[in-house]
């Protein structure tokens, strides 16, 4: 603004000075509508594979790669280094540096092997976990599937003012005035990308949030995805609740559903509400259809508001049936002037503080529901209060129509209901299942896996029904999550396709932090992040990659068989699942020594992805070829194109291949070279690596 009014004071009309000091003034009070928040820094990445050199910028491994340095000179292992900012002197041995890369300044990443697992000789497509920050790892995979992601889901850290996030590798916690605007700024740079993976065309993006963000984030993924149909639901995970000083228990938390072009979740027969534990409608074990409560409740629910929907229902407790149906007493007539017949209790709608109410129907259409088997004694209550229970309007609607079908009575006179699996309907928006339940299913069967070393993780059959409605109907659906915390998500993937056959892929991303107490011990011991001592006890290698193994495999992480089945099609846990997991490492080259025939090993599982992940993933192990075949892989690289001819009559030999990598400078020269891939993947590969692989620059 100083520079406005700068300008102002050099306008020589006073009255168009005044006008326009006017209108800037004006709009200098106007309020954005959404986020306003401070747009802060991409976090600084650690780049271990980096040697330290003169005029690197480093940080400390025990600090915070935020707090950078630049060094001057290195002698006898020491870096003589001043502060970025304040610009003084130290002096640091070089073992406790680590080269750092800052926003805007190109990095070139490379994917190292760490494990792999095959169980299934039968599927040649692999799921992949990638141990990185997600910042980079997101760019890394813009370049592999730009456009082409079905479903994004992510856990990301919900703020709750606990140290359980981290922004430039210093922990957040709720003492941080700016802790909101960080975690907006780091979720929003993260979505900015998502977005380019996401299918334009049909695809969804799932952001699980509890109470403290959901409402920035709301309006964040409004102004992010505009042209998107986003919807949030409530999601019931705890129904013991949490305590929260001087509030209510929470248990719940929430779910946003960012869909894009025709994507919307699969119609079922499953309303995902258990009615079993609301309050106005009431469903015995087995039920499908809900049978609604016959006591009215909100507005016009007294006595005075419909007095032919006061009357006593009879009820024979020995046989628990309903005997008879009574009148009403009639205006200014007290209930306690009606008979009750012998062997009977009288039901009467009443509210809580003995207040008199009304039922939701009047007593002939009470009897004509009654003789219809529409209308039933439902269950005594912890009070030994019977409830009454009938088919609302809706149900009955459904029934006339065919959606739902009576397919006999009970032994007591009620209908039988089924819903016709060809007439399915939209799940509710709000979800209360027991099978969601976090304690239980989450850290209870994690527990089970691998021990103790995971906090608060999702339940497996929560993300399963949640992921499922948008990938039910795409069996060779590409799923990405970059929170991917405990692994739940691939787990759950691999439990989607047990129960459809289908050949669904999963990219995990999650970094491999240690725990705050874990961190602490570390330290003491002398040990630094990139010790292999540290990194093995971080959530990539330590939980991540050992439940998703043991999963697969079906034992725990001592070797011995899982137990119990699963609640999705009573598969017995230690069976495992027909499943290929590849484990990298996202590392970065060092771009002074880089060139594509000395570093070509180094990108082959970059190009295997991009190709489909077909096939275990192929390690080059006698250097420089002219081509490199791999119909097992589906992908084929010619790394000489002066063996063109040689090349492509090789090719054709290998219908499987879909993807072919050209190496040439020449950009008329591929043209011709791709004339005859029509129906192939054709991609061209540099000889300057750096123009073809940097990230973090903003291309």
């Amino acid at each position: 603004m100083a520079a406005i009014h700068d300008l102002l004071a050099q306008v020589q009309d006073e009255a168009l000075r005044a006008r326009l000091e006017q209108e800037i003034n004006r709009l200098s009070k106007t309020k954005k509508f959404g986020l306003v928040f401070e747009g802060h820094l991409p976090e600084c990445t650690p780049l271990y594979d980096i040697p330290v050199k003169k005029g690197a910028v480093v940080a400390k491994k025990a600090g915070a790669v935020s707090e950078m340095y630049e060094v001057s000179s290195i002698k006898d292992g020491i870096a003589t280094c001043y502060h970025k900012v304040t610009e003084v002197m130290d002096e640091i041995p070089v073992e406790e540096l680590v080269c750092v890369a800052e926003f805007g300044e190109p990095i070139y990443p490379y994917l190292k092997p760490i494990d792999s697992i095959c169980n299934s000789d039968e599927s040649d497509l692999w799921h992949s976990l990638i141990e990185a920050d997600n910042y980079h790892a997101l760019q890394l995979l813009e370049y592999l599937y730009a456009g082409k992601v079905d479903c994004i889901y992510i856990d990301p850290p919900y703020n709750t003012g606990a140290r359980d996030w981290k922004y430039n590798n210093d922990y957040v916690d709720g003492a941080d005035s700016y802790r909101h605007s960080k975690w907006l700024s780091m979720i929003q740079k993260r979505l900015r990308l998502a977005k380019k993976l996401l299918n334009p065309k049909d695809s969804v993006l799932i952001i699980t949030i509890d109470e403290k963000e959901y409402l920035h984030l709301g309006c964040l993924l409004e102004e992010l995805f505009p042209e998107a149909n986003i919807q949030m639901i409530t999601d019931v995970i705890n129904a013991k609740g949490v305590s929260r000083i001087n509030q209510f228990s929470r248990v719940e938390e929430y779910i946003f559903f960012i869909q894009l072009g025709d994507s919307k979740p699969a119609l079922t027969n499953d309303s995902m509400l258990d009615f079993e534990m609301t309050g106005n409608y009431a469903q015995n074990a087995g039920d499908a259809i809900p049978w609604a409560r016959m006591l009215r409740r909100g507005s016009n629910s007294h006595r005075e508001h419909s007095e032919n929907c006061f009357y006593p229902i009879f009820v024979n407790e020995e046989k628990e049936v309903i005997e008879s149906v009574g009148y009403p007493p009639g205006k200014g007539n007290s209930r306690d002037n009606i008979t009750t017949p012998a062997g009977c209790v009288a039901i009467w709608p009443m509210h809580a503080n003995n207040v008199e109410g009304c039922w939701q129907l009047s007593r002939p259409k009470f009897v004509k529901a009654i003789e219809d088997g529409t209308a039933k004694l439902g269950r005594k209550n912890k009070l030994g209060q019977w409830s009454i229970n009938y088919l609302n309007q809706g149900i009955l609607n459904e029934i006339s129509e065919g959606s739902v079908e009576i397919i006999g009575k009970d032994e007591k006179g009620a209908v039988i209901l089924e819903r016709k699996e060809d007439k399915l309907n939209s799940a509710k928006s709000v979800w209360n299942r027991k099978s969601h339940d976090a304690s239980l299913y989450g850290s209870v069967l994690l527990s089970s896996i691998i021990g103790k070393r995971f906090s608060y993780p999702k339940s497996v059959y929560s993300e399963y029904d949640t992921i499922r409605f948008f990938v039910a109907n795409k069996p060779n659906a590409l799923i990405v999550d970059f929170f991917a915390g405990s692994g739940t998500t691939l787990h759950a993937i691999n439990l989607i396709n047990s129960e459809d056959g289908g050949h669904r892929r999963c990219i995990m991303v999650t970094n491999n932090e240690v725990s705050e107490d874990e961190a602490k011990n570390l330290l003491k011991q002398g040990y630094v992040p990139g010790d292999d001592e540290w990194e093995k006890l971080g959530i990539a290698q330590y939980v991540t990659w050992p439940r998703t193994k043991c999963s697969i495999k079906g034992i725990d992480i001592k070797g011995k068989a899982l137990k119990g089945n699963y609640l999705v099609g009573d598969k017995p846990m230690a069976d495992g699942f027909k499943s290929n997991v590849a484990f990298f490492k996202l590392g970065f080259l060092d771009k002074t020594s880089i060139a594509l025939g000395r570093q070509l090993e180094k990108m082959i599982p970059i190009l295997w992805l991009k190709a489909g992940a077909h096939g275990r993933c192929p390690q080059l192990q006698d250097g420089k070829k002219s081509m490199i075949i791999l119909p097992e892989n589906r992908f084929a690289i010619l790394v000489d194109d002066k063996h063109y001819l040689e090349f492509d009559e090789k090719i054709k030999g290998y219908p499987e291949i879909q993807t072919i990598y050209i190496v040439t400078d020449s950009e008329a020269g591929y043209r011709e070279m791709i004339a005859g891939y029509e129906n192939r993947n054709t991609f061209q590969l540099y000889r300057d690596y750096l123009d073809n692989f940097r990230i973090n620059t903003g291309r």
